[in-house]
């Protein structure tokens, strides 16, 4: 049995233009971070090789960690938002 029954399918992201925009917006916004993340790791890998800027390497690879971090969570709050996106018809008819 999953945890969120009815989460993480497929179909949601295209059931609607607005899903479809909610989708591509955060897939650009997760490629972004990705990216900062990998160019933060880069930057802190350079950064090492003097030991005079260990500490702003060191800072560069915390920042490239928070960005990784970034990326589940970012996937997560999609996947919640697309989920009650689905389930608004039944959430109106509650209150009824």
């Amino acid at each position: 049995m999953s945890f969120w029954p009815g989460a993480f399918h497929q179909h949601r992201r295209e059931a609607s233009a607005a899903t479809r925009r909610l989708y591509a917006r955060v897939e650009l916004v997760h490629t972004a971070v990705d990216f900062g993340a990998a160019v933060s790791f880069l930057i802190g890998s350079i950064l090492f090789f003097y030991e005079s800027l260990q500490t702003p390497g060191t800072w560069m690879f915390t920042i490239g960690s928070v960005m990784f971090l970034m990326k589940p969570s970012l996937k997560l709050w999609r996947e919640v938002q697309l989920y009650r996106m689905g389930k608004t018809g039944m959430l109106a008819e509650r209150t009824e």
